[in-house]
């Protein structure tokens, strides 16, 4: 019987050890698995790409991902050659994203930081990416307004409120694509609303995410205008004549005329 328990001991400690030395499972997300505002759904890969390509990403690009999940839109980004950052509430979905962007040989790019984006400064992106639910993109446009004009949202499936999207790409709903096959392209425009003057006369306006409408006050009278603003790019046309120019601030330079007989003009915005 000593003998016997011995053994046992023994056994038990080399069991011991072994167990030990035996790696813990490694993490695999759950599809619809919670988390802070949302379950994780991940976006299509054939979604990702058509996304970044929408997005027309380069190397000169800092890509943020907002709620990146496994990661997959901030990788893919990276391949591009664009530094990106993917902001992640979950723990292990960071975690796992990481050890992802390592295997793939984009560590160097491809960031991930356990953040609130609800709290978070992403205002120095070129390129925002969202796969997130309406109410949320809506809780969140007064920071993308907010954007340095010419910043591209693009964002799967789901709108911005009543904020228009530039341009949609909508893919046949295929076992590659799912439900969730259109991607949509935003520019995040300058802010244009306020009264201006010029050499022509008082130009005042008031917009509408990229739209804008006024009146061009002149000596002869007062038009109607409508127009629209693509980052830092306006047009409008006034009685048949074309405006365009590009904002900085309180600035307004550009050319204004037909083809042929364009002369420059500048525009200063009234302080309030």
């Amino acid at each position: 019987m000593r003998f016997a328990a011995s053994w046992l001991c023994a056994l038990q400690f080399v069991a011991g050890i072994a167990l030990a030395q035996t790696p813990s499972a490694i993490y695999e997300p759950e599809h619809g698995q919670p988390g802070k505002d949302v379950v994780w759904v991940p976006t299509p890969e054939i979604m990702v790409d058509t996304m970044i390509d929408l997005a027309k990403v380069t190397a000169d690009d800092y890509v943020i991902d907002l709620g990146s999940g496994d990661g997959r839109l901030v990788i893919a980004a990276a391949k591009r050659g664009a530094r990106a950052l993917g902001m992640e509430y979950d723990d292990n979905l960071v975690r796992y994203s990481m050890r992802s962007a390592e295997q793939q040989g984009v560590a160097d790019k491809a960031q991930f930081v356990k953040a609130d984006i609800f709290a978070s400064d992403f205002s120095q992106a070129t390129v925002l990416t969202l796969f997130l639910l309406p109410d949320m993109n809506l809780r969140l446009r007064p920071q993308f307004l907010a954007m340095k004009p010419g910043t591209r949202i693009v964002a799967n499936y789901f709108g911005i409120g009543d904020w228009s999207s530039d341009t949609a790409v909508r893919l046949p709903e295929t076992e590659k694509c799912g439900n969730y096959c259109v991607a949509y392209l935003w520019i995040v425009p300058a802010n244009v609303t306020g009264v201006w003057h010029m050499p022509q006369g008082e130009l005042t306006l008031t917009q509408s995410h990229q739209y804008f409408k006024g009146s061009l006050r002149t000596g002869s009278g007062t038009a109607q205008l409508q127009g629209r603003v693509s980052g830092d790019a306006l047009n409008f046309i006034v009685d048949g004549v074309s405006y365009h120019g590009r904002v900085s601030g309180d600035v307004i330079e550009g050319t204004v005329g037909n083809e042929g007989a364009s002369v420059g003009w500048t525009a200063r915005r009234k302080p309030k």
